[in-house]
């Protein structure tokens, strides 16, 4: 076992599974994490790499995109080995340490070759040191032509069972979440399937009313993709989508939290509402993040990055540029969250969704060492993947 793959953090705040340590440690061997605790308690062992920071950094799990579709130029529709790599490669440096690689509405051919070309990386690619690929979130086909967003309209399709089974099989069973439009042909059946074959069903590009929603809970689904984008919105006469998830405990609630997507006031009162317990933050992200302002493409469009916003030539939006890191960071300022409580809805709740919680979302002895240095400000000083060193910033 070389000295690298064997390492401490210590005197520095570690939130920790259940428990944080205001002067603790955690000890790393082989990509597991062996000890966790105050230093009051800590040894020193014998070889082990030592990093030490100021008191008032802390560190976190690493944190869990489920809807990200590229970074630093790379898109999962680009159907290529070097495009997961180059978006597992440079996710570290906002604290990513995994992902859902998330599609967009395309030629059936062009989805099954994006699925193909995730399955086969995860096989032959997936390494430490890089952010971990878990799966595939499928965003469209089966939604509706009313609320496509950013999603090519004249792909849209109904519900097909069948092609799911096929691409399911093509993405060797790694599909784990499905966005959909409930009230669309098929609609109800296809969520039954997704239950009964431990796929999350999740409503997202949908103008289903609550009638229709209340139907699908019932039948499996219990996500919902980018909260108040792409769905109908909230009447206090007609729920829709929005009030409906709002209101039911059995829906998990994605967010954009890069106050465009969202108003910050409109952050809180989910906050408050779903309560941290039923949030998860997302990016949605496409290639141009990390890069500068300028033209890019998503799903066979052009659009067109300027300040922070991504948007299609009709200035819909289309998709973001948002960093992790920088979503935390706005989750406190719009609704005076803790640190703690970002965690859950980045890590901790992400990992539960994909029942991976034994072994990732959390700080606790025996499981990945997926851990992420953040400085006071929430920018990413150091990031490790399976407990190998994936990015230093300039403060590492």
């Amino acid at each position: 076992m070389d000295k690298q793959s064997r390492f401490v953090i210590k005197e520095v705040k570690v939130l920790a599974e259940n428990q944080t340590y205001r002067n603790g440690f955690i000890k790393v061997e082989d990509g597991k994490i062996t000890e966790v605790g105050d230093m009051t308690h800590y040894k020193e062992g014998e070889g082990m790499t030592v990093y030490s920071f100021p008191e008032h950094y802390n560190v976190i799990p690493g944190l869990i995109d489920l809807h990200i579709h590229g970074v630093k130029g790379s898109d999962t529709m680009d159907n290529t080995a070097e495009a997961i790599k180059n978006i597992a490669m440079h996710l570290p440096k906002e604290g990513t340490t995994s992902f859902l690689a998330t599609t967009i509405t395309q030629a059936p051919e062009q989805i099954e070759c994006a699925l193909t070309n995730v399955a086969q990386y995860t096989k032959s690619e997936n390494q430490e040191g890089l952010a971990e690929v878990l799966g595939v979130h499928l965003e469209g086909p089966f939604i509706s032509k009313k609320r496509a967003g950013a999603q090519p309209a004249e792909y849209i399709e109904a519900p097909n069972l069948e092609q799911f089974k096929s691409w399911q099989t093509a993405a060797d069973g790694l599909i784990k979440v499905v966005t959909l439009a409930p009230e669309e042909e098929n609609g109800l059946a296809f969520v039954r399937h997704l239950k009964a074959t431990n796929v999350i069903a999740s409503i997202g590009h949908s103008d289903a009313t609550y009638d229709i929603i209340d139907q699908a809970i019932d039948a499996g689904v219990t996500h919902v993709t980018h909260l108040f984008n792409g769905m109908r919105g909230f009447h206090h006469r007609e729920p829709g989508v929005v009030g409906t998830a709002l209101a039911r405990d059995k829906l998990m609630v994605e967010m954009i939290v890069d106050g465009i997507h969202i108003h910050p006031e409109a952050v809180k009162a989910v906050y408050k509402g779903k309560t941290p317990e039923k949030i998860i933050i997302i990016t949605d992200s496409m290639r141009a993040k990390q890069l500068p302002a300028g033209t890019y493409e998503l799903g066979g469009q052009e659009v067109f990055v300027q300040e922070g916003k991504a948007l299609l030539q009709d200035g819909t939006l289309a998709g973001s540029v948002l960093k992790m890191n920088e979503a935390i960071k706005n989750m406190m300022n719009f609704t005076g969250c803790t640190l703690e409580e970002t965690i859950k809805m980045a890590a901790e709740n992400p990992a539960k969704q994909l029942n991976a919680f034994d072994r990732i979302g959390s700080i606790k002895k025996g499981k990945d060492a997926d851990l992420v240095v953040l400085d006071d400000a929430q920018n990413v000083v150091m990031t490790f993947c399976k407990g190998k060193l994936a990015y230093t910033g300039e403060r590492g």
